[in-house]
């Protein structure tokens, strides 16, 4: 009997980093112009984190803390598309490929709408899948919470993995 979560499985991933001056914003891999960037350990890529999240979750692999610990000095100032390459060899080695993915991206400002296509195409590149089964919406905080108020950036995907076929 063929069990579906050896098939296909279902990943969720979440980040939020906030706002601070002196940071370069960069959001799936792309270069955001704005006066604040996301504060973390690595680049802050809260897009790339989220996807990189969801595809360990998948392939029940834990979350990107465990793999990539904001304590490691390796990790500083880590460029999140190389983290998200190395989750994808992951799953890889595991017999998973993406199948899809499906972001919303949190942020009041600044306006996204310039850059989705970019995110779209840079994200869909690393997942190794085609443009067009890569989606992400914009969301603002509607001046609610941390988001709302501009302090922070988050970011939900969802990625649909896929036993790879030999």
């Amino acid at each position: 009997m063929v069990i579906w979560g050896d098939i296909m499985r279902v990943g969720l991933g979440h980040d939020l980093h906030r706002l601070e001056p002196g940071r370069l914003l960069i959001l799936g891999g792309v270069r955001i112009e704005y006066d604040r960037g996301l504060m973390g350990h690595s680049d802050a890529d809260v897009v790339l984190h989220a996807v990189a999240d969801a595809l360990l979750g998948a392939a029940a692999l834990g979350d990107i803390g465990e793999h990539f610990p904001d304590t490691d000095p390796r990790h500083k100032d880590l460029d999140s598309g190389r983290l998200l390459s190395e989750v994808m060899d992951l799953i890889s080695r595991g017999g998973w490929q993406v199948m899809n993915c499906d972001l919303t991206i949190h942020a009041q400002a600044p306006k996204l709408v310039p850059y989705k296509e970019r995110i779209r195409q840079n994200v869909a590149r690393l997942l190794l899948i085609e443009p067009g089964d890569m989606n992400v919406k914009a969301k603002t905080g509607e001046l609610v919470g941390p988001v709302g108020r501009g302090e922070a950036i988050a970011c939900d995907a969802v990625v649909l993995i896929e036993r790879a076929t030999l």
